[in-house]
């Protein structure tokens, strides 16, 4: 009886070992029947099969006031209507690439279309030309046969026969490359003139831009330099430090980063901009796009996952 639970637990072991990949139920020379989750995730691992997942930290993630495109601190900031920040340098080359490649593709989209009005120029020309062919032939041969009226039927069953044969013997083979498909080019289509923003996709212009005026944090006792620095820039109004987990808007008329909290308690009293007196309208207050936070409530998209080899079993 005991040889027998043994070799029950045995094959147990080793349909575990195949079904699941991996030998750490072994290795941990553990006592307990269950093939544990911590077990079946580790070999699951190791055997790079199903889909991963790790959470992205705050070092994953730029800070906000880094480019959305070089991801490093800005020298020239600007702000897309969208709540986007850019490096103005980088985000100009971007829609000069873009247009440049817009005139490639419309320079080839034109000549497309030329080769194919001149197609069907000359398909037109050859098609009067053949047509004018067989009208000359035709009125060349136009002579009088005598007609042999005392010709068997037989003979013209024969004849016919004949010809459907010879037909029928010089049909052409369908596997000769001459019948095959021809292999025409790909038919381009007319390329979009909109340049669309890297991050958002949403329409973007050059003049769509606002550009961005940081408030530098004064501290006499702080001698870094700015780029090593945490506490970079403050609220212009209010003159809150700003964090990669603060909420801040940028005010269109002037460029001004101020705080959430200042738009709320400050200027939705009179909709007024507190430095300068203009009115300001909903669309001048621009939220700042975050993305360094690490905090689930606060940004989107903080799990990576990568898609591996799928094992069923069966």
């Amino acid at each position: 009886m005991c040889e027998v639970v043994k070799r029950v637990a045995f094959i147990r072991d080793i349909q575990v070992f195949f079904t699941m990949g991996g030998t750490r139920h072994g290795l941990n020379a553990t006592n307990h029947s269950v093939y544990s989750a911590g077990e079946r995730a580790k070999d699951k691992k190791a055997s790079k099969y199903g889909s991963e997942k790790i959470r992205l930290g705050k070092d994953a993630m730029k800070a906000f006031d880094c480019c959305s495109l070089t991801l490093q601190p800005t020298t020239n900031p600007v702000v897309t209507p969208q709540g986007w920040i850019f490096d103005k340098e980088a985000i100009i080359t971007f829609i000069l690439d873009k247009k440049k490649e817009y005139n490639k593709k419309l320079k080839k989209y034109e000549e497309q279309l030329e080769a194919e009005k001149q197609e069907f120029r000359d398909s037109t020309n050859r098609e009067e030309e053949e047509a004018r062919a067989r009208f000359e032939a035709t009125e060349k041969n136009i002579v009088t046969k005598r007609v042999d009226a005392f010709r068997k039927e037989s003979d013209f069953n024969s004849v016919s026969n004949t010809a459907t044969d010879s037909k029928k013997r010089h049909l052409p083979a369908f596997w000769m490359p001459s019948m095959g498909p021809q292999a025409k080019k790909t038919k381009l289509t007319k390329p979009d003139k909109v340049v669309y923003c890297p991050i958002s996709r949403q329409p973007l212009r050059a003049k769509d831009l606002i550009d961005v005026k940081w408030t530098l944090v004064r501290d006499p006792d702080v001698r870094n330099s700015l780029i090593s620095r945490e506490e970079r820039f403050q609220c212009a109004v209010t003159g809150d430090t700003l964090y990669n987990c603060t909420v801040a808007c940028v005010l269109r008329p002037t460029g001004d980063v101020v705080t959430q909290e200042c738009v709320e308690k400050i200027i939705r009293k009179d909709m007024r901009h507190p430095l300068t007196g203009q009115s300001l309208k909903e669309k001048d207050l621009i939220k700042l796009q975050r993305g360094a936070t690490g905090f689930s409530a606060a940004n989107d998209n903080l799990v990576a996952e990568k898609a591996g080899a799928a094992m069923s079993i069966g």
